[in-house]
C-alpha cells in the first residue's frame, strides 16, 4: 500500500492545537513541532487502524483468482480506478467491465478483476480517510494527537512512556482484524 503523506494543512492544524496545548507563543521550535505533528499522526493512524485526514491511497493486488480482495486502508471513501500491470510491457487501464468494486457498510474497500487481459496485477488507487480536513476530525482523535505532540515535545530527553489518556482518547476509534475476512 502506497499512500500519500499527511497534508501540511493538517499538520500546520495538529501543530496549532498542540501548541494551544503547550501554551507556547511564536515560532517557538516550529519545524520541531511538525515533524512531531507528522510522527504522531502517523502514530494515531496505525493505532487506530484508521487513515485520519482524507487522501490518496494506491494499493497493487493479484489480478488473478476473481476472488474481492480488501483494499488495505480505512475507511475508504471512494475508489478511484484501477490499472492493470503486466509483468513486461506499459500499464494500461483496465475497462469498466473487467473489475468489480464495493465499499461495504464498514467502509471497507473491496476489488475483484474478472477480466485481467495481460495484467498479472492491478494497481487500485482510492481516497480514503475519517475526515475531509483536521477541523472535522473527532474531537477525541485530534486532542490525543495533540497530547502525544506535547509529550514528545516535553519529554524529548526523558523516554517517557506516552500518557495513558492518549490511547484511551483513540480505542472507541481503533479498528482491528482478527482473521481473515471475506466478501459476499
Amino acid at each position: 500500500m502506497t499512500v500519500s503523506g499527511v497534508s501540511p494543512a493538517a499538520i500546520a492544524a495538529a501543530v496549532a492545537e498542540a501548541r494551544g496545548f503547550l501554551r507556547l507563543e511564536g515560532e517557538v521550535e516550529a519545524a520541531l513541532l511538525a515533524r512531531l505533528a507528522a510522527s504522531a499522526i502517523v502514530l494515531a493512524e496505525a493505532f487506530t487502524g484508521t487513515l485520519l485526514v482524507t487522501r490518496t491511497a494506491e494499493d497493487v493486488l493479484p489480478a488473478s483468482g476473481r476472488a474481492w480482495q480488501l483494499l488495505a486502508a480505512t475507511p475508504v471513501v471512494a475508489i478511484n480506478g484501477v490499472m492493470g500491470l503486466p509483468a513486461e510491457g506499459a500499464p494500461f487501464v483496465l475497462p469498466a467491465d473487467a473489475y468489480a468494486v464495493d465499499v461495504d457498510g464498514d467502509a471497507r474497500g473491496w476489488v475483484r478483476v474478472i477480466a485481467p487481459g495481460a495484467a498479472g496485477r492491478v494497481a487500485v488507487s482510492y481516497t480514503a480517510g475519517l475526515a475531509a480536513d483536521w477541523a472535522a476530525l473527532p474531537p477525541p482523535l485530534a486532542q490525543g494527537v495533540a497530547m502525544l505532540i506535547a509529550h514528545l515535545f516535553n519529554d524529548r530527553d526523558a523516554g517517557r512512556a506516552p500518557p495513558a489518556a492518549v490511547a484511551a482518547l483513540w480505542r472507541p476509534y481503533r479498528r482491528m482484524r482478527l482473521m481473515a475476512e471475506a466478501h459476499s
